[in-house]
């Protein structure tokens, strides 16, 4: 008898995340943008909403590595389990971004620019650290826990 997909285990990929790494990048975007909107007039909020929306991602991020640890720290961890977690907590930012991008219009569009470009950083720091992994033809452990002996995590920082 197979289980069903909403009551499989969860295996999730040990990652390089290095919430750090991804915080100096930020508040770096962040002084790039508040001086560039500064430079093109009466903009400087922008660059400050901006900042805020790359804030609420790297808030995000490191939400979804603390959920992943708990979920994953449990004797059965359920797919559901994730879904409801990820869900609701992309309902809470989504909300706050929209707010903020509504009630601080034009200039609160930044949030929304600032979050999508933090997806894009994510993305790129994570998945260029495996790539480079795979092309050097070490051997990726699709199997690990985060944290655990031997994952990504313990990657030498640059």
């Amino acid at each position: 008898m197979t289980t069903p997909a909403q009551d499989a285990p969860l295996v999730f990929p040990s990652v390089a995340f290095r919430p750090v790494r991804l915080l100096a990048i930020c508040a770096a975007l962040t002084a790039l943008a508040i001086i560039a909107a500064a430079a093109a007039g009466p903009y400087l909020m922008f660059g400050v909403f901006f900042g805020i929306g790359l804030a609420l991602g790297l808030l995000n991020a490191v939400l979804v590595q603390r959920s992943v640890e708990s979920i994953t720290a449990g004797d059965h961890p359920l797919k559901r389990k994730m879904a409801l977690n990820s869900a609701t907590r992309l309902l809470v930012i989504s909300v706050i971004g929209l707010a903020i991008a509504i009630l601080f219009r034009p200039l609160g569009l930044g949030v929304l620019f600032g979050l999508a470009l933090f997806q894009v950083l994510l993305v790129l720091s994570t998945a260029l650290p495996v790539w480079k992994k795979m092309r050097t033809g070490d051997d990726v452990d699709l199997t690990a826990t985060p944290g655990a002996a031997g994952s990504a995590d313990e990657a030498p920082k640059d």
